[in-house]
């Protein structure tokens, strides 16, 4: 009997460290949650900030083709000054680039509790894909097509000169409103405002601008749900 009773007490000791030890690795994996949620709390609020300047820009880019577009229609009343002003925002290039997450490769993804938000981290690599393939697509239309065409029209040293010292927009970065101007100058031939309305491949191109940016606003606007639900669901958890 007496052996019996030493066997349970050990039995109860080996169990009573088990549990401290168990309490002490949830304690630690607690922590590390905590440092891990405000870490993502701080990359995706940058994400979200990045994404609502792509956004702006790429609504920039739909407003000045529709004023081009305009112009295509109606070549008389098109005012050269501002066609090179609207395609000089044609060229900005409204590439969104996420910080990205590999939870997965360093363990910590299994230390976020919150199944839903473990289920947003694990799909969010997988959610860019569709805004950054459509953004791809007209990156190619503009390296490929738009910029040679404007190059072969002789328009590109105006617009460079009217993107170096002129353009003004509120959704550039605060840097880059103070950037130094540049004297690249006016072309020597300027071409006609009459000339560059009425170019049947810049009226496509032109089309093509508001297609691909208007489809790339509609998934950054899913986008944009998704990780304001992220930044909802990481909020609630951090203590």
């Amino acid at each position: 009997m007496y052996g019996l009773g030493e066997i349970l007490l050990v039995v109860v000791g080996i169990l009573i460290a088990l549990q401290i030890d168990n309490w002490n690795e949830s304690r630690k994996d607690r922590e590390i949650e905590q440092a891990v949620l405000l870490q993502l709390q701080e990359d995706f609020g940058s994400n979200l900030a990045q994404l609502n300047q792509k956004i702006q820009i790429r609504k920039a880019i739909i407003e000045s083709s529709l004023y081009i577009l305009e112009a295509t229609d109606h070549p008389a009343l098109a005012d050269r000054d501002s066609l090179i002003a609207r395609f000089s925002i044609l060229l900005v290039d409204p590439t969104f680039d996420p910080i990205q997450f590999d939870l997965s490769s360093t363990g910590n993804l299994r230390l976020i509790t919150n199944y839903r938000l473990k289920r947003l981290l694990s799909n969010w690599t997988s959610d860019i894909v569709g805004v950054q393939e459509i953004e791809q697509n007209w990156s190619d239309v503009v390296n490929e097509q738009l910029q040679p065409e404007l190059n072969q029209l002789g328009i590109t040293r105006d617009l460079a000169n009217y993107f170096a010292n002129d353009l003004e927009a509120d959704w550039q970065l605060e840097e880059a409103s103070q950037r130094k101007k540049i004297p690249i100058g006016a072309a020597r031939e300027p071409v006609s405002a009459t000339q560059i309305s009425e170019s049947k491949v810049l009226e496509s191109l032109v089309s093509m601008a508001i297609t691909y940016n208007n489809a790339a606003n509609i998934q950054s606007e899913t986008l944009r749900k998704r990780i304001e639900e992220i930044l909802s669901l990481i909020r609630a958890e951090i203590h």
